[in-house]
């Protein structure tokens, strides 16, 4: 087939770290693809949290900060810039929320929290994203740096976000599954 290929969207999908990712930035980073077309991809990592609470940089969206109620980084741009991802299950999302995948959608942190807290499944606040250029994600995957998975509702509020990667991984079928079991440090083994 001549021409342009096109991008399969995997917006909405998991960028799961494989041990062969280098990059420290996303050492065992599980991370929510929120868009992902021709001109680029834009995700936010799930599984590090800071210990800045959210009270601290948005106090009306503290409340409905699911546990724990601290700021994540979402990766190593702009982390001056405050993302908000909520689940809002059901139907059409109140105002003041963008749907970006199923029940997951972006919360517009301008808008008075109070419009939102009645429909909020969980919400998560994120510093930064994480961001790749036209065809750079194409070469990661293709170098074997990430494993692509379904996402579910229940990885963007994690409670316990440092079990995410092996959480993931462990829900996949085959060799996914067993790579939950990989050491921290691969000389240990």
């Amino acid at each position: 087939m001549a021409g342009m290929t096109e991008v399969s969207s995997l917006t909405g999908r998991l960028l799961v770290a494989t041990p062969a990712l280098a990059d420290p930035n996303f050492d065992r980073a599980v991370v929510l693809l929120l868009d992902h077309d021709e001109e680029g991809s834009l995700g936010v990592v799930l599984n590090r949290p800071t210990p800045v609470g959210v009270g601290d940089i948005l106090q009306g969206w503290a409340e409905l900060a699911g546990e724990p109620g601290v700021v994540f980084q979402g990766g190593p741009v702009s982390l001056d810039s405050a993302l908000g991802v909520a689940v809002i299950p059901g139907g059409a999302g109140p105002l003041g929320w963008r749907r970006v995948h199923g029940a997951i959608g972006l919360v517009d942190l301008e808008t008075p929290p109070e419009l939102l807290a009645a429909a909020l499944g969980s919400l998560r606040i994120f510093a930064g994203y994480a961001g790749w250029g036209p065809g750079q994600l194409e070469d990661e995957l293709s170098q074997g740096a990430w494993y692509v998975v379904e996402s579910e509702p229940g990885d963007v509020s994690s409670p316990a976000p440092e079990r995410l990667w092996r959480a993931v991984l462990r829900r996949q079928r085959g060799e996914l599954a067993m790579l939950a079991t990989y050491p921290e440090d691969p000389s240990l083994n």
